[in-house]
């Protein structure tokens, strides 16, 4: 049943929309002709997107085809209606959010993020940058159908449309969801309908969707897209009744940077997190009832997450491990203890994706743990397919329990502070097209 409808100004964009939509899982379609289509046709389809090419047309003429698309498909089952904008601001940016507000005719706000991280399109402070360019300085400002003549997108939005516009600047968002979700609300109680809203960073879009859903407002989705495919993962994709591929992050390494790149992933993700008592892992006489409570969580909780992880308490600073002192209580080596521990960590992982087949990516922090996780899986070894960052490889493993399991490996010292995040981002888009 379609939930989703991505109003694009373009051919290009409605399918680039529609793409980002396909790796949040949702089944789309872009259309082309309307007047062709029987929506009942569609109903295996979660999501449409459909181009108006009304981005250099006369701003009434745009107004009119969003208008009458907007009217055509507004519907009690859609969760989420989208207008997609050029990333540049292109076109007749206010009158096609005016048509959309109008079609819908419910009062909702128009929640405008025009960002695009990944190619290099930020807001900070109300300005939008592209690849570190104030716009108007960059060729779009130069476009000959298009002039753009400031960098500030409140101003390019309010001089085109006929509705309040606020502005909701970065350092709210980094306030957090809550901070953010009243913020939002209080924009909208106090009359404005287009609310234009800072981003810097991918995770800063999930953080400003929780917030727009948490506020309990209607809206209407403006961005160039990856906004709208951050709002869509969340209202959509977790109530479908599919199975969705899961990731598995396994992490064993104890560097302050992994502690820090974990970090990393749980802001721009939701996760689910188990921590293993290291003390408990390496005492024989704890180690299977360790080993299965953290499986047991794992399992019992994986239907309400597409990413998992399971950790050692040994992360934080003050539950390391004295590997001397563990040594002569338990009477044997320092290496035996480091194994016991590596071979804990790979012996969940296999049985949580024993038991939960639905698990078909594994991130592996740390070359002992990824070692011990390949041998305990009987893997004859990995197909490597692609670097993802300097260090950092995705793969398949060969033969053994799971063959064309998919797995990206890296060292607990490599990568910044995203590089968790990025290899993690990495896999969830390998599942989704593979």
């Amino acid at each position: 049943m379609i939930q989703c409808v991505v109003i694009a100004d373009d051919l290009t964009g409605a399918n680039a929309t529609g793409v980002m939509l396909k790796k949040r899982n949702l089944r789309t379609i872009s259309l082309m002709n309307l007047d062709r289509v029987d929506f009942k046709s569609l109903s295996n389809y979660d999501a449409i997107t459909y181009p108006t090419e009304s981005r250099s047309i006369d701003k009434e003429l745009a107004y009119n085809r969003v208008h009458n698309i907007a009217m055509l498909v507004k519907s009690p089952d859609i969760q989420l209606y989208s207008k997609r904008i050029d990333s540049t601001l292109r076109g007749n940016l206010g009158s096609e959010i005016d048509a959309i507000l109008d079609g819908l005719g419910d009062n909702r706000v128009a929640v405008v993020v025009p960002v695009f991280p990944q190619a290099g399109r930020i807001a900070v402070g109300g300005y939008l940058l592209v690849n570190g360019v104030m716009l108007q300085k960059t060729d779009a400002a130069r476009d000959p159908k298009n002039p753009i003549h400031t960098s500030v997108i409140e101003d390019l939005v309010r001089v085109q449309t006929r509705y309040p516009v606020k502005s909701i600047f970065l350092d709210t968002v980094y306030e957090g969801v809550d901070t953010l979700a009243k913020a939002i609300k209080r924009s909208a109680s106090e009359g404005n309908r287009v609310l234009v809203i800072d981003a810097l960073q991918i995770e800063d879009l999930d953080t400003i969707a929780d917030a727009v859903i948490e506020s309990g407002i209607g809206f209407v989705t403006v961005d160039p897209g990856p906004f709208t495919a951050a709002v869509a993962g969340k209202l959509i994709a977790i109530e479908q009744n599919r199975i969705e591929e899961k990731i598995l992050l396994a992490v064993g390494s104890v560097s302050n940077l992994t502690k820090i790149q974990l970090e990393e992933v749980q802001r721009a993700f939701t996760l689910l997190r188990v921590e293993i008592l290291s003390h408990r892992l390496i005492d024989p006489s704890q180690r299977d009832q360790e080993i299965q409570r953290v499986v047991d969580e794992v399992i019992g909780m994986k239907d309400d997450y597409v990413l998992a992880c399971v950790v050692t308490n040994s992360i934080h600073p003050e539950n390391r491990i004295d590997f001397k002192e563990a040594s002569l209580s338990l009477k044997v080596s320092e290496e035996e203890l480091s194994l016991r521990l590596n071979n804990g960590i790979a012996e969940i992982t296999h049985r949580i994706i024993s038991q939960a087949p639905e698990f078909k990516g594994i991130f592996s922090s740390g070359g002992d743990i990824t070692v011990a996780v390949c041998k305990r899986m009987k893997a004859s070894g990995m197909a490597l397919k692609q670097e993802v960052i300097p260090l950092a490889a995705y793969g398949t493993l060969e033969g053994g329990d799971f063959p064309g399991l998919k797995i990206i490996t890296k060292g607990g010292m490599v990568g910044d502070k995203d590089g968790m995040r990025k290899c993690v981002q990495f896999l969830k888009e390998q599942l989704s097209v593979e």
